[in-house]
């Protein structure tokens, strides 16, 4: 989270250091004294401007694309497409889905994260709840989906476990840096004692889970963390690594549309069950299922 000293603050709202803390002292504004200093978290701050914000009467807030970004997921575009949403994809990460959600620009954001140290942190709902700018975003239950190391048929490098990967002994397809799966691959390595520094990654990183797969299949890398649903569809071999939470950020107002509402009707259907099992690795129990709102 962003944190603004005094100085930044009034500088960011265009106030004289005199008048925040006045706001400070009638306590009108979100801040927190840490050391005997006063810090301004930028989240809270653009909510509390939102939310005072005054509009003419009928003048609706800007309404976000029909896109569903963040990350890619094959039984995702497939439910968007089968379910008539006609909400379409664009798939460049976790992180990058969710920046582009804060600024309004998506109608949901698609994310699986994942926290360095542990693995029994829900990173979702966390990232959800902690930030300002999500206070009235809604998390909504996707998927399940086991992750693992993608590598060719027969599993010719006898890989079982991410500490394999360290060394240099293989070369590694990575993803963007925020990517869900890069940052499962950072939270993994750290856990074994070890850094993405430790690894051969090759350049440049792939943007998607089939992007490893070709990577794969060509010969450019042996191995690189991706979906079993990926893995199978490549015809390749797949080393599981753990099962991750799989869910879409979606804010309240457009949670209640056609669009949206067309799809998460959908995901409760018998047919994204039958989907999923054909695609490999899903547990669908929970989808479209409310996991939070405000």
């Amino acid at each position: 989270m962003d944190l603004l000293t005094t100085a930044e603050a009034a500088s960011y709202l265009r106030l004289k250091e005199r008048k925040l803390y006045e706001l400070v002292a009638n306590g009108a504004i979100p801040c927190t004294k840490v050391t005997g200093k006063w810090l301004f978290p930028k989240p809270e701050l653009d909510h509390w401007l939102s939310s005072s914000l005054v509009r003419p009467e009928g003048l609706a807030p800007v309404e976000p694309m029909p896109i569903v970004g963040g990350s890619h997921d094959p039984l995702l575009e497939w439910a968007l497409r089968e379910s008539g949403s006609g909400l379409a994809t664009l798939p460049e990460g976790s992180e990058a889905g969710l920046r582009r959600f804060g600024r309004g620009e998506l109608v949901a954001a698609a994310i699986h994260l994942h926290a360095v140290q542990r693995a029994d942190v829900d990173a979702n709902l966390e990232a959800v709840r902690g930030d300002g700018s999500f206070h009235d975003a809604v998390l909504v239950a996707f998927a399940r989906r086991e992750q693992g190391l993608l590598v060719a048929e027969g599993n010719p490098k006898k890989l079982v476990a991410i500490a394999d990967l360290v060394g240099g002994r293989v070369k590694v397809a990575t993803r963007p840096k925020g990517a869900g799966a890069q940052l499962l691959l950072e939270a993994l390595l750290a856990r074994a004692g070890a850094g993405v520094e430790e690894i051969a990654a090759v350049d440049p990183p792939c943007p998607t889970g089939p992007d490893v797969a070709q990577a794969i299949r060509a010969g450019r890398a042996d191995c690189g963390i991706a979906t079993r649903a990926v893995a199978d569809a490549a015809g390749l071999s797949f080393v599981p690594l753990q099962w991750e939470v799989f869910d879409l950020v979606v804010r309240q107002r457009c949670y209640f549309r056609p669009p949206v509402q067309s799809l998460v009707t959908f995901l409760r259907t018998p047919a994204v069950a039958a989907r999923a099992k054909e695609l490999g690795g899903y547990d669908v129990a929970d989808a479209g299922r409310v996991r939070y709102a405000p």
